[in-house]
């Protein structure tokens, strides 16, 4: 499920990136990209919880160290990249 979510965050970013290039309104694609990532780490999470609850101490081992560093990451990421046309809208205005 995370991995699902995971794609729509990124498609729904990139829509955004997209229709701020074309001069369209993108805030609800903004909206979705931020939310999305939300709901990624919140099914990862989920994830998480559900070997804890099965006592999967070897996939936690394996998992857990390598994602939670690409979630830190791919978050930041996410932030930056839908919030750029709001900050590049502001600098246009202060010209």
């Amino acid at each position: 499920m995370w991995f699902l979510l995971g794609v729509i965050a990124i498609i729904a970013t990139c829509v955004n990136l997209v229709l701020y290039a074309t001069g369209k309104d993108y805030k609800l694609a903004m909206a979705m990209g931020l939310s999305f990532t939300a709901l990624t780490v919140v099914a990862d999470y989920n994830m998480v919880s559900s070997w804890v609850k099965a006592k999967d101490w070897s996939a936690l081992l394996d998992v857990v160290p390598i994602m939670a560093d690409a979630l830190w990451v791919l978050t930041i990421l996410s932030i930056g990249l839908n919030i750029t046309p709001i900050l590049l809208e502001l600098k246009n205005k202060n010209k």
